[in-house]
């Protein structure tokens, strides 16, 4: 896209990512779109995972990791018997073995994979060892040390079983891999078992009832670029601090937020906080800031200028 296209787009589009893209692939797509001159997703789902895809446009790609750090749910597949390479169905079979486990059974395997566990991540995942990301030595048929990493699972319910087959519901913290979850699941049974099918139904506040698919947006792009004119897709992006809709907030005054806005800190009669939204005297979110021993700083601010 040349850059004398590009606008200043601000605000969150929930796509509902289709099956067979990438991630990045289906962003640059939808950048493109908006003609936006910024944009980036917030946690990506392989090509063979669909569903709720938040895209960050411009100032909001500011507070992305928010949503990146939050917990997400998901409908998945799993198909037990098989085990294979990636621990879902692109992957190379490495071992199959009978299914001779009963619904009950499952059910009881399933309570050593919920509340605070600790999971080995996958080798297909975008973590480093020694500068490489993970799937970077898993291509090249190569199996490095990976410690195990506390995640927790808030919710795995099963929902349908068929024999070989399974439908669940798994609500989880960041970090989960749900391909491993499945993966564990499989050998606690003997029989191994890999993803089959996989997608997000939520990440933080957003749920999929909110989603835009990418044929909506074509339509609605079609009309907005022959007529210039692109209020109706800037319609369908929620404000910049959506996806922190639940922190704390703190009311500013006007000289308190100039002084953040420049560089300095504010005491502040008031506990430590990690993270809270500052607003202005007119209600205006403006950014994020953090109180410590009493001193409020800040942590991401918006550029105010970027938003006119």
């Amino acid at each position: 896209m040349a850059r004398k296209n590009a606008r200043a787009v601000n605000g969150i589009l929930l796509l509902d990512k289709p099956l067979e893209v990438s991630s990045n692939g289906i962003l640059q797509r939808v950048r493109w779109l908006f003609q936006a001159q910024k944009a980036g997703h917030t946690g990506a789902l392989d090509p063979m995972a669909s569903g709720l895809l938040p895209i960050c446009f411009g100032e909001a790609t500011k507070f992305s990791q928010f949503l990146l750090d939050t917990d997400k749910t998901y409908l998945v597949t799993a198909n037990f018997g098989i085990r294979t390479s990636t621990s879902d169905i692109e992957g190379e079979v490495i071992s199959e073995k009978p299914v001779q486990f009963s619904q009950a059974a499952l059910e009881q395997a399933l309570t050593a994979f919920r509340g605070d566990i600790l999971q080995v991540p996958t080798m297909f995942s975008a973590l480093k060892y020694q500068g490489q990301p993970l799937y970077r030595y898993a291509r090249q048929g190569i199996t490095v040390p990976r410690e195990a990493r506390p995640i927790s699972i808030f919710r795995f319910e099963l929902l349908k079983f068929s024999g070989s087959t399974a439908d669940f519901i798994v609500h989880c913290s960041k970090g989960t891999y749900i391909r491993t979850l499945i993966d564990d699941l499989g050998e606690a049974l003997g029989c191994g078992a890999h993803v089959g099918a996989l997608h997000r139904t939520q990440v933080g506040p957003f749920s999929a009832a909110q989603m835009v698919t990418p044929p909506q947006l074509d339509a609605l792009a079609e009309q907005c670029h022959s007529s210039g004119d692109f209020s109706d897709m800037d319609a369908l992006l929620l404000p910049l601090d959506a996806g922190i809709a639940d922190m704390p907030k703190l009311a500013l005054t006007e000289q308190e937020q100039y002084r953040l806005q420049h560089g300095q800190n504010c005491q502040l009669a008031a506990g430590d906080i990690a993270a809270v939204k500052l607003h202005g005297p007119d209600d205006n979110f403006f950014g994020i800031g953090q109180v410590q021993q009493g001193v409020l700083s800040s942590r991401r601010l918006l550029n105010t200028a970027a938003l006119q």
